[in-house]
């Protein structure tokens, strides 16, 4: 997950027990709720609201991470300490974040970013405004943006099979639309350190938006990485939300390079038909990079060289979270140079994705996908990006997939991003990595156990109905929410178990 170049992920070490004193705010569950990286830096809670007895979706509130650029070196960490959110008010054109202690006793009017408070009144952001508002309820701006909002998610697909993954996918739609900026840069979360455009998180919400019918969501998203693509075909880890640049020296992450053809292809498969090849035209020059530069990347025994993964930790040697997104990479760039008439990008980036696939198999597949090429690092929740929607499930995934769920299963029913045993997670349960299987349970023709994954990661909503980044020990839900991967990731899951599925980009023979 985007962030955890000393830490995104921070986890709570015994050496910080004496500061770390968690404190939960209660909620009570929204209409159609289920329940109604690295250890670097020190991690705090922050005491946002008195505990109370009532209500079944408390929320812990995790501060102090480093790894989304909070406290990078020089850099100044009063920041850090601020709560992040628990959910978003959101005109579209800007959001601002709604702190925990506001949480507790408000709840979003249905299919909308307006917050109805305990008063009865209600606090939205007006249009055009950068400033939230409160006004009586049934206000005629606020209702105008309500029936706006419900309008917008009735010109798409809202995917679930009951009413609490429906009302959970729709909570997810629109927290990723109030995350997409106009430009089309996507906000990981609208808390400090995650207000940040990752490649990474940006593409899985370009795929989600696409499959749920909001076409030019999609296409922004993709736009915005154009315009971001560097010169030689990679692309930063992370960008302001301005698109100006990065804000700091973060080491750039290989994966990306992988992640933005694919959710280009997802994207192509979608699209109206009398539209999208004149505008995969315009796409086309940054497929064109990006597979080049990771075609070029590998090695002599067809894997990528160490980079930094998905938890933005470098290994020593390469490693499973780059290795299978550039597979997706390469093929779903040779399914659009076919598309495009470009025969020769389709032939050399398919030999580039055949070498990488047999790298892969005499590397990772005898120490069952395990992180990284060396065996010395545990395993690793990124062996389901090498499962459908991302790569046809190659020989030995499935007993992979579920050795690595049994290791990486917590007390709490999540699973922690891996055992690698120099990032010690403690017992936080990551719902990106914890849905990572519900994806690719679902790709693989197990549904019932995707399912039942899914279905716990939609049954740790807060109390406004917001997935949020982590669940702590005692099962509660804590840090950011919303998190633009872990909505992303619910959608795509639900699509999928809907059925027939989400398509794959094929590895030709």
């Amino acid at each position: 997950m985007p962030g955890v170049r000393p830490g995104r992920w921070a986890v709570v070490t015994a050496a910080l027990a004496s500061v770390a004193v968690p404190v939960c705010t209660p909620g009570h569950p929204t209409p159609g709720h289920p329940t109604a990286r690295h250890p670097a830096l020190p991690t705090r809670y922050e005491a946002v609201h008195p505990t109370r007895d009532s209500g079944p979706a408390p929320l812990a509130v995790l501060t102090g991470h480093r790894g989304r650029g909070e406290a990078e070196p020089g850099h100044a960490r009063l920041a850090a300490l601020a709560v992040p959110t628990a959910g978003l008010l959101s005109n579209t054109t800007t959001a601002e974040g709604v702190p925990p202690s506001l949480a507790a006793d408000a709840r979003y009017v249905r299919g909308s970013h307006v917050l109805r408070l305990a008063s009865g009144r209600w606090m939205y952001l007006p249009d055009a405004r950068t400033a939230s508002a409160v006004v009586a309820a049934g206000h005629p701006a606020a209702l105008r943006q309500i029936e706006a909002s419900r309008a917008w998610l009735a010109s798409g697909r809202v995917p679930g099979a009951s009413p609490e993954r429906r009302a959970a996918a729709e909570r997810a739609l629109l927290a990723m639309r109030a995350l997409l900026r106009p430009n089309g840069a996507v906000a990981a979360g609208w808390s400090h350190g995650w207000k940040y455009s990752w490649p990474r998180d940006s593409s899985f919400a370009a795929a989600a938006f696409a499959h749920t019918g909001h076409d030019a969501e999609a296409h922004r998203i993709l736009r915005y990485s154009a315009a971001t693509q560097r010169a030689d075909g990679a692309w930063e880890a992370r960008t302001k939300l301005d698109g100006s640049g990065p804000p700091d020296a973060r080491a750039r992450q290989l994966d990306a390079n992988g992640w933005v053809p694919w959710a280009t292809w997802q994207w192509y498969q979608a699209a109206p038909r009398a539209t999208r090849r004149a505008r995969l035209a315009t796409l086309y020059p940054m497929i064109r990079k990006a597979a080049d530069h990771a075609a070029a990347s590998l090695r002599a025994d067809g894997l990528p060289p160490a980079s930094p993964d998905y938890w933005e930790l470098t290994t020593a040697t390469a490693n499973i979270g780059t290795a299978a997104p550039l597979l997706a990479g390469l093929n779903a760039s040779a399914d659009l140079a076919r598309e495009a008439n470009r025969p020769g990008d389709a032939a050399r980036w398919a030999r580039a994705a055949r070498r990488l696939s047999a790298g892969i198999s005499v590397r990772f597949l005898p120490l069952g996908y395990r992180r990284t090429v060396d065996g010395r690092h545990g395993h690793d929740s990124a062996v389901a990006f090498m499962a459908p929607p991302f790569n046809e499930a190659p020989a030995g995934l499935a007993g992979a997939l579920d050795t690595t769920y049994r290791e990486l299963l917590l007390p709490n029913g999540g699973l922690t991003p891996g055992n690698d045993p120099g990032a010690r997670w403690g017992a936080y349960a990551w719902t990106p990595s914890t849905s990572f299987f519900a994806l690719a349970w679902a790709g693989t023709g197990r549904p019932e156990r995707a399912g039942r994954v899914m279905d716990w990661v939609l049954s740790k909503r807060n109390a406004l109905g917001e997935l949020p980044e982590k669940v702590d020990g005692s099962g509660r839900p804590c840090s950011v929410a919303p998190l633009a991967w872990t909505g992303s990731l619910a959608v795509l899951a639900l699509v999928a178990l809907d059925g027939p599925g989400l398509p794959t980009p094929p590895l030709r023979a």
